[in-house]
């Protein structure tokens, strides 16, 4: 058994309905709506469900923010993502919370490359 290191770390992440106040919400956000990812589990509160077409629209960018970005990338800047009904006001924020450690050993079949390789 090898003891090298193979943790690595990754951004917990809250995705946040922003309601713009006086302009039209068709997804069904309410105001306060919220999800969080940790790892790869989606968790959202109690009794709040969320559409999965607003969802759709900010998943592909969540792996990307959950990992450490260049201070130049836009990823690290941008956080807001529109509704993808082009008649609905709301908005999605990404939001990046605290660190998590994982190992690669406990995330993947699939080992490291040797560090000869």
């Amino acid at each position: 058994m090898s003891s090298r290191d193979d943790s690595f770390e990754l951004y917990d992440l809250r995705v946040e309905a922003i309601l713009p106040e006086g302009k039209p919400v068709y997804c069904g956000a309410r105001p306060g709506d919220h999800f969080e990812l940790r790892g790869e589990m989606l968790h959202l509160p109690q009794g709040q469900g969320f559409s999965i077409y607003s969802i759709s629209a900010v998943l592909p960018l969540l792996a990307a923010k959950q990992r450490e970005t260049h201070l130049n990338d836009w990823m690290t800047s941008d956080a807001e993502i529109a509704c993808p009904d082009p008649n609905c006001a709301s908005r999605l924020r990404i939001v990046r919370l605290g660190k998590r450690r994982f190992s690669h050993a406990e995330t993947t079949a699939v080992p490291l490359p040797s560090k000869d390789a």
